[in-house]
């Protein structure tokens, strides 16, 4: 699965190290149908932290911020293309569903500053920001 990534392979394996070195979780693979097709999922404590779509030569990341979470996550600095994923993302009772194509280094650093607005890291690290 990892290998239809392809050329986005380091963005990927980068995420997975950073979220696996600073959040507990537990992560698994889960189909989400034809639609969605398979994620890896990143679960902390129980909830989700985020997921990981494959494609081909790309991925996508799904993280939910939570209505009490909104007001930080538009105070970060973020790029124009995931600023405008989230303040465009539908609101549901448990929050907006932000899903962040990932290209660039740039998008890997904005996805990092919304896992820590949607919980906080094990240590602090220079790596968020």
């Amino acid at each position: 699965m990892i290998a239809s990534v392809q050329s986005k392979r380091p963005l990927w394996e980068a995420l997975t190290q950073f979220i696996e070195e600073n959040y507990r979780v537990k992560r698994d693979f889960a189909f989400y149908g034809k639609n969605y097709g398979w994620a890896l999922r990143f679960r902390s404590g129980g909830r989700a932290l985020a997921a990981l779509y494959p494609g081909m030569d790309n991925f996508t990341v799904q993280i939910i911020i939570s209505p009490a979470q909104l007001e930080e996550a538009l105070q970060l600095r973020l790029g124009p293309k995931v600023r405008d994923i989230l303040i465009n993302a539908r609101a549901f009772t448990e929050g907006r569903w932000l899903f962040i194509p990932v290209e660039s280094e740039k998008d890997c650093r904005d996805v990092r500053r919304l896992l820590r607005v949607r919980a906080s890291p094990l240590k602090k690290t220079k790596s968020l920001m």
